[in-house]
């Protein structure tokens, strides 16, 4: 049966590819991959993916250049719009902003929500050393918090740390990096000042589901754990490369019911990844309630068009 909405699905416009790929860029140790329309669909029909919310990943669109930033904006934007108006009820987008350019990232917000209907955005947890959380970046949570907006967190390079040699990036550090910006932006209490924001983790969220007790203190400004605690279980967390036997007993801990949405992580996870990881999943001992909230409820409340496809 093809019933999940995969909220942590990755599109690799063409042109953004080649731009990557001239520039010498990796996204987190990986070369940029191939995506097609074809391929994206096909890997949906073979793991029981409805519909799928694309996403640009790391490492976004700002290299160090903001006008060639606030351009690519603009290209990933519109194809990933392209692929909702040719499969309005398969694909939906986070749109890709230009941070740490705020006032870029602002017209981006408005161009993409008012003129291609995004249905969220996707924010890196870092943005060139900014992380999420940061008051610079308060008023794009401002503008999103009107808009009732989803944001997609995904994770970056860590700032002014090499890789281990042979270990790449996503390996370890994107785990800390998600986690480092649940951290901050919970200590600046994001969430409770921009209560109409949902904020989806991804990869279960780094470590936070286990680590929650450690950070809780450092998560909460007046060094309350239960305070801390409350901050960190407002987020919301998808599966993505998280659906083993051990990743999946501490988010389901930890994280409040009706939180935690399904995530393929494809293309940067290849097609076997994808199906390895669904298989355990498939597999992992889950009452019927929230596999289905998983599968697809947990979406459904955040992206409400997809609830009548």
């Amino acid at each position: 049966m093809t019933d999940r909405i995969d909220t942590h699905h990755h599109v690799v416009p063409p042109e953004y590819a080649d731009w990557l790929r001239s520039k010498g860029a990796l996204a987190g140790g990986l070369p940029i991959p191939e995506w097609t329309q074809e391929a994206a669909l096909h890997l949906m029909e073979q793991n029981g993916i409805a519909s799928a919310v694309l996403s640009v990943s790391t490492p976004g669109v700002h290299l160090g250049d903001q006008a060639e930033a606030r351009a690519m904006a603009r290209v990933v934007n519109e194809f990933a719009a392209q692929q909702v108006r040719d499969h309005p009820s398969r694909f939906g987008f986070f749109l890709t902003t230009p941070l740490p350019d705020v006032d870029g990232a602002l017209d981006e917000v408005a161009y993409a929500y008012d003129r291609l209907g995004a249905d969220g955005v996707v924010l890196l947890a870092n943005n060139r050393g900014t992380y999420l959380g940061d008051p610079a970046f308060d008023p794009l949570f401002e503008e999103l918090d009107r808009r009732h907006a989803v944001v997609f967190v995904h994770p970056s390079i860590l700032p002014g740390l090499e890789p281990l040699d042979g270990i790449p990036t996503y390996v370890a550090d994107f785990l800390l990096d998600t986690t480092r910006a649940a951290v901050n932006m919970a200590r600046n209490r994001v969430l409770e000042r921009y209560p109409n924001v949902k904020i989806i983790l991804s990869h279960a969220g780094g470590f936070l589901p286990y680590a929650a007790y450690r950070v809780a203190v450092a998560a909460s400004a007046r060094g309350d754990i239960f305070d801390g605690l409350d901050l960190l279980g407002r987020y919301w967390f998808d599966v993505a490369l998280s659906s083993s036997p051990t990743s999946l007993p501490s988010l389901l801990a930890f994280a409040r019911p009706g939180q935690i949405t399904y995530g393929s992580d494809w293309p940067y996870a290849p097609d076997f990844a994808v199906a390895g990881m669904a298989a355990m999943y498939d597999s992992y001992d889950l009452d019927e309630a929230t596999r289905a909230s998983i599968d697809r409820g947990a979406a459904e409340s955040l992206f409400p068009r997809f609830a009548t496809t």
